[in-house]
């Protein structure tokens, strides 16, 4: 199967090339690649980055090296819900490492693997720059912070049962405000 952005998808390719100068086209290969991924089932295949190559008129390995690098591009395919913990001092230092044993028992999975259903895919990954409400999970595209194994449990249980989440504090604080 041959990778080709849609026909809505081809209008935001020409709308994201047309804000770098004819001579710095390359530059939207991060962009590209997020729009690529978003059309693809959330995952980066051989076949959207030779798509981008052809677009940018860029080696493919150049493609694959930015796809590479970010943590934010999946190369392998990933679950509905791709549950990304991060791992840094922070959270480490408010549970975070509780919160990833319940939830792999739960689910009956590790880091990097999907659950047999194809819902939950768990990942590892750096500061998620929301270090005052450690822990914190991004889900998708949006976190779930100040967590307890208990609320993170609630999240997966809504999850599955095709509920959403509530995005940001799981305590009910306003942003970064001092916890009562």
């Amino acid at each position: 199967m041959t990778f080709e952005f849609n026909t809505e998808n081809q209008k935001k390719v020409t709308e994201i090339l047309a804000k770098y100068p004819q001579d710095r086209q390359k530059s939207a290969v991060m962009p590209l690649l997020d729009l690529a991924q978003r059309q693809n089932n959330n995952w980066i295949s051989k076949d959207v980055i030779s798509c981008i190559s052809n677009i940018l008129k860029m080696p493919e390995i150049k493609v694959y090296e930015v796809a590479t690098f970010y943590t934010m591009y999946n190369l392998k395919p990933v679950g509905k819900y791709l549950l990304q913990f991060c791992k840094t001092t922070p959270c480490m230092l408010r549970g975070i490492d509780k919160i990833i044993h319940d939830c792999e028992e739960k689910l009956g999975i590790k880091m990097d693997e999907t659950t047999l259903d194809g819902l939950f895919t768990l990942k590892e990954v750096e500061c998620l720059g929301a270090c005052v409400n450690a822990p914190v999970v991004q889900i998708n595209d949006d976190f779930a912070e100040d967590l307890t194994s208990e609320n993170f449990q609630q999240i997966l249980n809504d999850l599955k049962s095709g509920k959403e989440f509530k995005i940001g504090s799981q305590t009910g604080r306003q942003c970064s405000a001092p916890q009562e």
